[in-house]
Order: structure tokens, then C-alpha cells, then sequence
């Protein structure tokens, strides 16, 4: 057989018009875990007469699963594609003539992340690389440069494939070895013999890429941003020894596949061999989904044995010399979060497989661990029946092992824990679990890490300690870490991004392993992450230092959805003002190539946040097209389930139901806002067929009654997973009006008037059975045996009065509710809610409420020195520390403020599909002055400015909007208006 066809997969397969380069692959697994893999195509140009040494014209189009990092003659190029469902893979273009070289040598590099895993962002699919480099004008002869089998290809040996993952939501942790690998595999020149040839799996159009879609936004930026300072410097000691299993891909490889909850009972052992008697602490640095049980030869530690704060949790224990058996219950309901495990003493220890050399079935290597399990395991879809999970009697009978030995009744149940599901460089464990640490004043010249300049920063060094330091961005940020550094070769670099520090304090992001470890060549060298993260802070921790480390600089290449700051607003009030500039930031900073939730925990595209978020962009960035992605997004998840999934595209097969409500009125107003009359017609069949599927699940009183994630707010108010759910019926009440406007939009008569009747036969529903006459509001929910809630909320009396739920003197009682909040009511835990809320004050006329909570609300981020907008307020309840205020500190669907502000107090609105009618209507609110921009959805924007006196009772208003914009300016009620009007063009 020839080389070239030992390397070809031959498949049956039409190739795509317009495409003939082939996917292309390496040996090995179809869909490796965690490969980085790089391929190299190397060729000459001949001379083109004429040209100043570059090609006059050439494009290059790319893909890859899971991404991909392009170079051409050592440049980086572009990174990608988008996230995208693989039946629909989007590919992307840039012109790379510039980048060429005619008469000499040319390499176009691409470095391919294969992930191996679905995550919240991507579903499994398999490696590949599609590579097409199409001519411009007089440059036919590039035409044959297309991925085949004449590439190149080798694994990348400095990533470390056994890094863990960063958490359930996102792929894996950065570990590199610099001494391992020649940054010069980009270049022209390098020498790529020893490369194995690249193998052949298929042409454009193979599965699971059956279609390709040309990108449709614009790319990300990269722009540098340099920190503020050296916030604090401490020497430091790590425990001895830490690690991260993923006990979830351990126990249930075939979870690879999705992104699902897994239920399963199970335990890990190994021995401990000590030499001398010691004090040993067991240390569970991380508790997460795994909870913290042990036993140490045969006898189990209660909760009560363990120190330290959750979820932090440790346990000391006097060991004798010998072997020590040590057996960990990892039953749990896992998502894929690490279970981060570490070990720490004063002696040294060994740890032993407790199988020792018993043979196994498999021969990959192993670690000093062995599973025992699972005994049972089910996989979770939270809007589909499950079984219950099953107790075997094996899995009773393990809790009784005390001794290694006794593991050979267990042997249709063992394994030995593989190697990549154990990362034993554990970052984030040593960063956390300190054993040492001693503060010291940063010394001005350490300062010299954060400035842009030739002087480098000299780390100081402190004997038989590691020297730590945190580096403040001085305000959240998102992209790719770059650093300058000269060191020692095997110089150890680790770090560690989170969000939040107070007064010494740090905010450890738990469930989120937001760490990179890099491993020094000698001498002085940069690196750029090719892992996104989201912080403020970057904890910096210099190890196994040999000699002065030197550091030249640090900074964040700062990637987002481009975007311009047209929208504007300042006011008299400062404090708005800066409320205002922290909404613009958190929404810029949640747009990437979808809206995110956040850019630090999950970067996921989460369908009913970015609904809010859709109304805030608009009103800062005037921007159209990542709205109208998020929103065409969401039908191709049909494939999991016909209620649309919660977050897409992904491994995750979650239905919120107000979440695909949510998307159902972003899709209304999105064409209220751009007035496409096409993309109306073209997402109406899919707002069709969800609505219709949820109608199925109305019950015999006529309410939605079903399983699935009823959420609405992060408060402790009864939403639960099965029953009648009052403000999601509410919400569905809004969903079918929007989807009967937008219906009569598109001329489906019939329709419009079928989702209107349906509505309104909710509504009276609602109206007849979730009215609690004794209580006199709306109960939160009706449980499957009947029960009504015990709590009532104002979540619940605020969406009544949004949704036009109440009539008469209902309604007039819940806006009372809504103006003074009753204290025995459940109060908004979110400022996703309160963007609700807002929306009920608005629609009432009761600005003045809408912006006294905007102060009191978000003068609380600004008092704890938010530069971002959090996902909670501290009364949700969700913490596990009393100086927590939220777990993001950068979430967008609480960027509420922007439009708000925008929308009422400068008064810039919508009366026409389009925006071809505008009404200005600018509310005083207490305010001296307001001024600002709103930019149009064709281009353009409106300029408004105005000052109040509420002596005189003048309001003296000055307008600037294009010429032929119909505008219906409005004075605010009691006050005489002077208008100054300017038409621009």
C-alpha cells in the first residue's frame, strides 16, 4: 500500500459546490480528547512581474472542528470559526495576498483544538482541517493550495493533552512546555521531515459537516490593554501534592458525547505509603457536584471532621508509617466539573495503585488510582422522564473495604484511573490551597510588570518559597493573556484570572479552573494563550526558579464583537453616569461571536439572556447582525427537542421554557427594531412549530404544566422542575401575543388570530386558577399533587402586570405591589428580573420608581467597585461566603440601565417597525440635565439633550436626527417645552 493512500480515508460523499479541498486529519482517534494538532503547508510562488513583492490578490477559506488558529508566513491571521451547529458549520475568509511572497518560499500554518468533548459552545463531532486558498486577478497558480494529503502534520508536544477541564461549560485548561516545541512551525524554512503526512478523511460536504455557511459577522477584535498595578505580593507554598480527575468522563466515556447532567454511585481508591508517622491533611480544594467523603482504612469521615470554609474542605489525620488506604466516594449528579483532590505533609509520601500489577483489560497508562464503578449511572434530561437511580448491593458492600487486598471481590467492577482523565498539574489546587503564604509591600519597581516599556519587572525571589503576585487589569476584561518574560529554563509561570478582590479578600472562582501554567526554554521569550478567559485580576505565580525572573510585560488582547460606542448618556446625576458606562462595558464584553452570559464561567450563549441583551445593544452599539445569529441560532436545536434548547449550540439537551419565550419576543422585536420583513418570514415557521409543541403541554384547566428547568429568577421563590409554573404560563401568555403580532406582520391572518385566541384563553386560565383569594396575589406555582406554593413573590405580581395578566381591581392591587414591594413577599434576586420589573414601571409611567431602583440597585455594584454589571443581587442567597456579593461580576443580561436610561429618561423610541417613526419622550426623573445618543437601526443616530427646571416648569429640549426622520417629540407631563430641532444631511 503507498504512503499516499494509507493515509487516505476513501467515503462516499458529494463534494460541495465551489470546494475542493478535502478534510484532513492526523493517525490516531477520529475525536481525540484535548489535541492540539498542527498542520503546515509549504510552497513556492514564482515571481509575478509588476507586483512591490506581494500578490496582488488571494483568499483563503478555513474550518475546522473544534477551532482553529491560522498563520500565513508566521503571521496570525484569524482564529475560529464561529460557534456554529456542525450540520451548519460556518467557515471563514480573509485575504492573505498581502501575506505572500512571490519568487520565495510560503507556509500557511494552522493549529487545530480539537476538543474530543461537547461543551456548553460546541457538539462532538470528529478532528478535521478544510483549508482552500482561492486566486485573485493573475494568481491562478495558487489554485492548488488546498488541504489534501500533501500537508503536514504532527501533534503539538507542548500542549499538555491531560490538562482538566476548565469547567462543565468549556473546554480544557492551558498547559504548556516551551522547551518541548519550536515556535518557528509557522514559518517558512522550518523544517517539517519528520512530520507524518495528513490523512485524508473526506471532501467538503462529508459528515458531520454536511453544509458549509460562510461566516456571517464581522471578526473579533484583538486589541492589547494594559493592566493598572501590581495589587498585592506575598511568598507562597503550595500543598505537596494536587490533582483533578474528571470522574464524570471516567466513569461514563460515553458522556463525551453530550453535555448532559450524569447521575452514578461510584468510588475511587489508592494507598498512601508513608515512610514515618506524620499529620496528613486531605484536602478537597474544590467540593463542587462532588461532595466530600472519605474513608481511610475502612473508617468514613463525617462532614463534622473536616475544617475549612465550603467549598474548601480538609481533613487531618495521624497516619502511622505504612500503607494507608484511602477510598473516596464520588457519587454524585456531575455536569463534568473537576473534582480537585490534593494531599499535604511534612514527610515525604508515595502513592501506590492499590490494584498493584493485577491485570486489566486495558492497556492504556495508568495513574496510582483505581474506580470502582459505576454501579449504576443515568444520564439527565431535565424535560424528559428518567429512571431512578438503582442501589446495587456491590456498591453497599464497597463502603467496607479497609485494605487494598480486599478489592478482589470487586473485579467485574474495577479499573485503573487513566491518565487523561487525571491532571496531576493542578493549577488551580495550588493556587488555592496555600499552605505558606507571607505578605510583603510591592516594591515600586515590580510595578514595571504592567507598563509598556523596555524596563522589566525583577521578581523578587524568596527561599524554599514560591513567589506570588496579582496584576489588576483595573477593570474586567476578555481575550487571549500575552506576557514578555525572561527566565531560567524550567522556570514554572502559572496563572490564574478571577474577577473579584476586597480589602485582601479574594473571590475564588470554584466550578471555574481559570488557570494557564507555561514552562520556560531558557532565556527571554513571549507567549499569547490560546485560551479565552474572562477577569479582572490575574494572580501571577512564579515556580522552580533557578535564577531573577524578569518580566517585561503582561497585558490582555482584549477580543470582542466590534463594535462602535455610538450610544451615549450622561446626566447630572454621576452615579447613573457611571452605571450607564458599566452597562456599556458588560455588554460589550458579553459579545463575542453570540451574546455570552459571561465571559469568565461559561461563554455560553445563553437564549434568554441575550433577549435583554439584544435591547441594551441596541441602544449602545446600534448593532444588528449578532442579534439576528443569536436569534437563527436557536432552531437548530430542534434535533434535541422541539421546545428549543436553553443555550445553543450545545451538548447540554436543556429546555428553560421562559428562555424560548424570551426568544420568541427577541425575534418580535428584533423586527420591530430592523423592520426585515425577510427574516420575519423566515424564523416565523420555527416560532410555529415551538409555541405549537408547548401548546401540547397545557393541562385540562388550560395552564402549562410540565417538566423541564422552570426558571425565572436566581431567589428563593418555588419554581419547581415538574408542575404548573405561574410566571412561566405568564410569560407564554406574552410569547403567543408576540408571535401573533409578528404572525399579522408576515400576512398569516389565520395564525395571528389562532395565537391570539389561544392567549387570551391562557390569560383568563392564569386568571381563574393561580388567584389566591386569601393571599390576594398570585401563587408562585401549583405542584403535581395539587399543592400551591408557599411563597409568594414579587417575581411572580411584576411578570402578572408585564404579561396583562390582572384586569380592574386585580391589577390595580399588584401595581401596588409593584410601586411599594410587600416585605413578606420574595424579593427580585437578579437584575435579569429587574429588567422586568423596569419594563412593568415603564409600562405604568413610573420612571421615577424605574430609576430610584437603578440607583439603589447598581450604587451598590458602584460602592464595591464594579466596573461591570453582576448576575445577582447578595439577597439570592446563593453564596457560601458572607463577602460574596455575586458569583459573575460580569454578566450582560444585567446591563439593563443602558436602555433604560436611553429609552425613558433621554425618551428615544421605536413607534414603527424600522424606526422610520421615532418618538422622543424624555422623562426628568429628578434630574438637572440629560444628554446623549441613540444610534439608528439604517445608520445614522439621534442626538437629544435637555434641561430641566422644575421651578419654572421649562424643559428646553434639543433634538439632532436625520433629515425625513419622523419624530414625535413629546414634553414631559407639567412642564412647557422649548424645542430646538436640527436635521442632519
Amino acid at each position: 500500500m503507498s504512503e499516499q493512500t494509507s493515509n487516505t480515508i476513501v467515503q462516499q460523499s458529494e463534494r460541495l459546490p465551489g470546494w475542493q479541498a478535502d478534510w484532513i486529519w492526523g493517525t490516531g482517534p477520529d475525536s481525540p480528547r484535548n489535541e492540539w494538532r498542527c498542520f503546515r503547508k509549504s510552497y513556492s510562488l514564482p515571481p509575478q512581474p509588476g507586483t512591490a513583492g506581494s500578490v496582488n490578490s488571494a483568499s483563503v477559506r478555513i474550518t475546522a472542528d473544534s477551532r482553529y488558529v491560522l498563520y500565513v508566513n508566521g503571521t496570525l491571521v484569524g482564529r475560529g470559526p464561529v460557534r456554529s451547529w456542525p450540520f451548519e458549520l460556518r467557515y471563514d475568509e480573509y485575504e492573505i495576498g498581502h501575506l505572500l511572497r512571490p519568487g520565495d518560499d510560503n507556509v500557511i500554518a494552522v493549529l487545530v483544538m480539537h476538543y474530543g468533548v461537547s461543551t456548553f459552545q460546541y457538539l462532538r463531532g470528529r478532528g478535521g482541517l478544510l483549508v482552500q486558498v482561492d486566486p485573485g486577478a493573475g494568481c491562478s497558480h495558487t489554485s492548488d493550495i488546498v488541504s489534501d494529503g500533501s500537508w503536514k502534520t504532527a501533534v503539538h508536544a507542548g500542549h499538555d493533552a491531560n490538562s482538566s477541564r476548565i469547567s462543565c461549560q468549556l473546554p480544557f485548561t492551558e498547559i504548556y512546555d516551551a522547551r518541548t516545541w519550536d515556535e518557528d512551525w509557522v514559518n517558512p524554512g522550518f523544517d517539517d521531515s519528520g512530520w507524518a503526512p495528513a490523512r485524508v478523511i473526506g471532501p467538503a460536504g462529508i459528515k458531520p459537516w454536511v453544509k458549509l455557511v460562510e461566516r456571517d459577522i464581522p471578526y473579533l477584535t484583538e486589541e492589547p490593554i494594559y493592566p493598572s498595578r501590581v495589587e498585592s505580593l506575598a511568598a507562597v507554598r503550595p500543598a505537596a501534592w494536587t490533582a483533578v480527575f474528571d470522574v464524570r468522563g471516567l466513569l461514563q466515556p460515553e458522556s463525551a458525547d453530550h453535555a448532559n447532567n450524569v447521575i452514578f454511585t461510584a468510588y475511587m481508591a489508592t494507598v498512601i505509603r508513608l515512610a514515618e508517622p506524620v499529620s496528613f491533611t486531605i484536602g478537597i480544594v474544590d467540593e463542587g457536584r462532588v461532595p466530600a467523603k472519605i474513608s481511610l482504612n475502612g473508617t468514613w469521615y463525617g462532614r463534622e471532621a473536616f475544617t475549612g470554609e465550603v467549598p474548601e474542605r480538609y481533613l487531618k489525620v495521624e497516619l502511622e508509617a505504612g500503607d494507608h488506604f484511602l477510598l473516596l466516594d464520588v457519587s454524585a449528579h456531575c455536569h463534568g466539573h473537576g473534582f480537585h483532590l490534593g494531599f499535604d505533609c511534612d514527610a515525604p509520601f508515595v502513592l501506590v495503585n492499590p490494584l498493584g500489577n493485577q491485570a486489566t483489560d486495558s492497556d492504556v497508562p495508568r495513574t496510582a488510582f483505581a474506580a470502582l464503578g459505576p454501579f449504576d449511572w443515568v444520564e439527565v434530561i431535565d424535560h424528559q422522564e428518567q429512571r431512578e437511580l438503582q442501589s446495587d448491593p456491590a456498591y453497599e458492600q464497597a463502603r467496607t473495604l479497609a485494605s487494598a487486598e480486599e478489592l478482589v471481590g470487586f473485579g467485574a467492577w474495577i479499573k485503573p484511573v487513566e491518565q487523561a482523565y487525571l491532571n496531576s498539574t493542578d493549577v488551580f489546587g495550588a493556587c488555592v490551597w496555600k499552605t505558606a503564604e507571607m505578605t510583603y509591600p510591592v516594591p515600586y519597581d515590580l510595578q514595571n510588570a504592567v507598563i509598556a516599556g523596555p524596563n522589566a519587572a525583577v521578581i523578587p525571589v524568596y527561599e524554599g518559597l514560591d513567589t506570588e503576585f496579582v496584576i489588576d487589569f483595573g477593570r474586567e476584561l476578555s481575550g487571549y493573556v500575552t506576557f514578555d518574560v525572561d527566565a531560567a529554563e524550567g522556570t514554572i509561570v502559572d496563572m490564574y484570572g478571577f474577577e473579584y478582590m476586597r480589602d485582601g479578600w479574594k473571590q475564588i472562582t470554584y466550578q471555574l479552573d481559570n488557570t494557564l501554567r507555561y514552562v520556560c526554554r531558557e532565556g527571554r521569550q513571549t507567549y499569547t494563550s490560546f485560551v479565552r478567559r474572562g477577569l479582572r485580576y490575574l494572580m501571577v505565580t512564579i515556580r522552580n526558579a533557578a535564577r531573577p525572573v524578569k518580566l517585561y510585560e503582561a497585558h490582555m488582547r482584549q477580543s470582542n464583537f466590534p463594535v462602535a460606542e455610538i450610544g451615549k448618556f450622561h446626566c447630572s446625576d454621576a452615579n447613573l453616569n457611571e452605571i450607564w458606562n458599566i452597562s456599556r462595558h458588560t455588554t460589550k464584553l458579553c459579545m463575542e461571536d453570540t451574546f455570552v452570559d459571561c465571559p469568565a464561567f461559561e461563554q455560553a450563549y445563553w437564549v434568554g439572556d441575550a433577549r435583554n441583551e439584544a435591547l441594551v445593544g441596541y441602544y449602545v452599539y446600534g448593532v444588528k447582525s449578532i442579534v439576528e445569529r443569536c436569534l437563527r441560532l436557536v432552531p437548530g436545536s430542534e434535533f434535541q427537542t422541539p421546545l428549543y434548547a436553553d443555550q445553543v449550540p450545545s451538548g447540554w439537551n436543556s429546555v428553560i421554557p421562559n428562555w424560548t419565550f424570551f426568544w420568541t419576543s427577541a425575534c418580535y422585536e428584533y423586527y420591530v427594531y430592523s423592520g426585515d420583513q425577510a427574516f420575519a418570514e423566515a424564523i416565523w415557521p420555527h416560532i410555529r412549530l415551538t409555541l405549537d409543541a408547548y401548546l401540547l403541554k397545557l393541562d385540562e384547566r388550560g395552564l402549562l404544566n410540565m417538566k423541564g428547568w422552570n426558571l425565572l429568577d436566581w431567589a428563593p421563590f418555588e419554581q419547581p422542575r415538574d408542575g404548573v409554573v405561574t410566571p412561566q404560563n405568564m410569560f407564554f401568555v406574552r410569547a403567543l401575543r408576540h408571535a401573533a403580532q409578528l404572525a399579522a406582520a408576515t400576512s398569516h391572518a389565520e395564525e395571528a388570530e389562532r395565537y391570539g385566541s389561544v392567549a387570551e384563553r391562557l390569560r383568563d386560565a392564569i386568571d381563574t386558577h393561580l388567584w389566591d383569594d386569601a393571599r390576594q396575589a398570585y401563587v408562585d406555582c401549583v405542584y403535581p399533587d395539587g399543592r400551591l406554593s408557599g411563597t409568594i413573590s414579587m417575581q411572580t405580581q411584576v411578570t402578572a402586570c408585564l404579561c396583562g395578566i390582572p384586569r380592574g381591581e386585580r391589577l390595580a392591587l399588584l401595581e401596588r405591589y409593584v410601586l411599594e414591594p410587600p416585605s413578606a413577599f420574595v424579593q427580585i434576586g437578579s437584575p435579569f428580573m429587574s429588567f422586568f420589573y423596569y419594563e412593568t414601571l415603564a409600562s405604568m409611567g413610573r420612571y421615577d420608581v424605574l430609576v430610584d431602583d437603578i440607583r439603589t440597585q447598581y450604587g451598590a455594584m458602584l460602592e464595591h467597585e464594579a466596573t461591570t454589571c453582576w448576575e445577582m443581587y447578595p439577597a439570592s442567597g446563593k453564596f457560601y461566603n458572607e463577602k460574596m456579593q455575586t458569583r459573575s461580576h460580569c454578566h450582560a443580561w444585567s446591563a439593563g440601565p443602558a436602555y433604560f436610561l436611553g429609552a425613558y429618561v433621554l425618551g428615544v423610541r421605536s413607534s414603527t417597525p424600522g424606526w422610520t417613526k421615532v418618538t422622543v419622550a424624555p422623562q426628568p426623573v429628578g434630574l438637572a440635565w440629560a444628554r446623549g445618543t441613540v444610534p439608528l437601526p439604517s445608520g445614522g443616530r439621534i442626538d437629544v439633550s435637555w434641561r430641566a427646571d422644575a421651578a419654572s416648569r421649562r424643559f428646553q429640549l434639543r433634538v439632532s436626527a436625520p433629515r425625513g426622520l419622523e419624530l414625535d417629540i413629546q414634553a414631559p407631563e407639567g412642564y412647557e417645552l422649548s424645542l430646538e430641532r436640527v436635521e442632519l444631511g
